[in-house]
């Protein structure tokens, strides 16, 4: 099937698992690519901008990720389907980017795999950032999880406090994954940022965390940022 959101979120979640085990620094942009943004949150590209470009770079594996919706991801779902009997295109899996509160600071949690009819993740499908109990970090992963997903924290170099003291808190709270592989520096072409890669993959390590990456496109190309 082309549109993940046929499969079981637990069948996604699994396939996801064994996709990330195998990410390296050369991953992304050109064959994985999990961190993506249309114009249905902040970004500049439609659904189909997405689609071409992954199929012309011969991607493999691809998340739309905006932030607080999902209707990015199902109308590129849409637009993967004209391509039915095409030979090869990217799996698209859907994809989420939450605000959250973890130490007194706000992150964002990714989430993939899972099922968006579950009722826990309502509260986050509502294209705005929550309050209360449902912006704390605890209850973001949970949701993910109870949903069948993956919840990953989402570039850890770039918040207010350090990798070091939240991928340590992010894993108390059952976070499967870190955002590994990702470009702090804005470079182009892109590439990992080597000091922030190495920081966070040691942690990742330490704490028994998959790795994941992607570009956090928010412009015209889904292999840079801006």
């Amino acid at each position: 099937m082309i549109s993940q959101i046929r499969l079981s979120p637990q069948l996604t979640a699994t396939k996801l698992r064994e996709i990330f085990t195998s990410v390296n620094p050369t991953s992304c942009p050109s064959l994985l690519n999990f961190h993506l943004h249309t114009v249905y949150s902040d970004g500049q590209m439609q659904p189909d901008d997405i689609i071409n470009q992954a199929i012309a770079l011969k991607a493999e594996h691809i998340s739309i990720t905006d932030h607080h919706t999902v209707e990015g991801y199902f109308q590129a779902c849409q637009v993967l389907e004209q391509f039915a009997h095409s030979p090869k295109l990217p799996v698209l899996h859907i994809g989420i980017e939450i605000n959250a509160s973890l130490l007194f600071t706000e992150v964002h949690i990714l989430g993939y795999g899972f099922d968006p009819s579950h009722h826990l993740i309502d509260p986050y499908l509502q294209r705005k950032t929550t309050a209360g109990i449902d912006y704390q970090a605890k209850s973001v992963i949970n949701a993910i999880h109870q949903a069948g997903g993956i919840a990953v924290l989402a570039h850890p170099a770039r918040y207010r406090r350090p990798p070091e003291e939240l991928v340590p808190a992010a894993a108390a709270l059952g976070i499967d994954g870190i955002e590994t592989y990702y470009c702090y520096t804005n470079s182009m072409p892109w590439k990992p940022s080597s000091r922030q890669t190495q920081q966070v993959k040691q942690l990742g390590d330490r704490y028994d965390l998959l790795h994941t990456c992607g570009t956090d496109s928010h412009g015209f190309s889904i292999s840079a940022r801006l």
